[in-house]
């Protein structure tokens, strides 16, 4: 079989971009037969060469899981934990193969969050060239006017620079559905906040066309092939 780019096989594999890849491979994550690698440009053999990431050995027959889980608060969207956030997303799904979320939710919010090991998907979901619609629902400590939903249709600054323009639902006096086409961090909070209606409660409730539903907090399920196709889709 033809040699191929090391970040190009874990990328063609799922197991991250080809720019996550390098950052795996510098710091000294991926081992091919037995050997730590930090060589960007080494090329491999698929079929001779064993490749390792992080201690597990991938190939071409690795199954790829796509998985949701409704997130509770007080976990973060990590792959290892430390001292000031032991508890992170992945302890609450038992499989053994290793996922990553796809982008993140902040350890206070809530709700739906996507984990797999395909690595283009993550890279087609949070790149900002998708513009992938991510909605939440948001409450607020008291009624928020016209006026500042207005704010929040059309776009606020953000360290100097613009936002894009939202779709702005009133649920409640003081609850709101509110859909995002990029991902600035904490971007919900800040923009709120921005307008001078600080969030009380942030939940995630889709992602494109994959809703939370009824799946309960702290619980999680794989996804259907046609939820995974939709995903893929560039639409």
């Amino acid at each position: 079989m033809a040699l191929v780019r090391l970040n190009k096989y874990l990328s063609t594999l799922g197991i991250a971009s080809r720019r996550e890849a390098d950052k795996l491979i510098a710091a000294g994550l991926v081992k091919v037969n037995g050997k730590a690698v930090k060589e960007m440009g080494l090329k491999v053999d698929p079929e001779v060469d064993q490749v390792a990431v992080d201690r597990v050995r991938v190939s071409q027959e690795r199954r790829l899981l796509y998985i949701v889980l409704n997130k509770p608060k007080g976990y973060v969207c990590s792959a290892k934990p430390t001292k000031t956030d032991p508890k992170i997303v992945t302890d609450l799904i038992d499989v053994p193969e290793r996922i990553y979320p796809v982008g993140r939710l902040d350890k206070e919010t809530t709700g739906l969050l996507l984990l797999t090991n395909d690595g283009t998907l993550v890279n087609r979901i949070i790149h900002p060239s998708s513009e992938s619609e991510k909605e939440y629902e948001v409450t607020f400590f008291k009624q928020i006017p016209e006026g500042a939903l207005n704010k929040l249709r059309t776009g606020v600054k953000l360290g100097g620079e613009g936002t894009l323009p939202t779709q702005v639902k009133k649920v409640g006096p003081a609850k709101i559905h509110i859909v995002l086409r990029e991902g600035k961090n904490r971007q919900v909070r800040r923009i709120c906040q921005k307008v001078g209606f600080p969030v009380k409660t942030l939940k995630r409730i889709r992602i494109k066309k994959l809703l939370l539903g009824d799946l309960p907090l702290g619980k999680w399920r794989y996804l259907t092939d046609l939820e995974v196709a939709d995903l893929k889709s560039k639409v």
